[in-house]
């Protein structure tokens, strides 16, 4: 039983490893719980949004929030899947947040799912002398209106189960992708 276990624990890690991860698209971008997927500038908001991100700066919170949308892509013959999934956000080389998705995805043979991240963030706390730049930079570059490139990396530790028992993958790996000023 043990050695039947252990070739399905290789063979689903096999499979596993096959899959392809790309980070496809950032949507539902909210600032301060305004939509801003397609704004350019502050001058892009209404009067109402404008004071409502005005009183929000002002009391010490900018909260910014994103889908963060991966594609995954299952070349195998079988499904996979995974339970869980842990994951550090970078910016710039910069570790921005950190989360988990906890729920069981599962990736049909020869298939594509999308795997949507939420990502919430509080930008005034991470506004210091070494993630205020990256960050700047970052949202310009969400509205395709900014100069210097954003280099964003995605680093993922899925987590299999195999006849109830959840093994970890041994380690991360990164998804990388560059926006604007392209």
């Amino acid at each position: 039983i043990i050695s039947f276990q252990s070739c399905d624990v290789i063979q689903q890690m096999i499979t596993f490893t096959k899959c392809e991860f790309k980070m496809k698209s950032l949507t539902n971008t909210k600032l301060v719980g305004i939509n801003i997927q397609n704004k350019k500038s502050f001058s892009d908001l209404n009067m109402l949004d404008a004071a409502n991100a005005t009183k929000s700066l002002l009391s010490g919170k900018l909260p910014l929030t994103f889908q963060l949308n991966i594609e995954t892509r299952n070349p195998n013959q079988t499904a996979a899947s995974m339970q869980k999934m842990e994951w550090k956000l970078y910016i710039d080389d910069i570790l921005i947040t950190t989360g988990k998705v906890d729920k069981l995805v599962t990736i049909p043979a020869g298939g594509v799912e999308n795997l949507p991240i939420q990502i919430d963030l509080d930008l005034k706390e991470l506004f210091n002398n070494k993630t205020k730049t990256a960050l700047l930079n970052f949202g310009f570059n969400l509205t395709d209106s900014g100069n210097y490139p954003t280099r964003v990396r995605l680093d993922i530790k899925p987590t299999i189960t195999v006849s109830g028992i959840a093994i970890e993958y041994p380690g991360y790996f990164s998804l990388k992708k560059e926006f604007g000023a392209q």
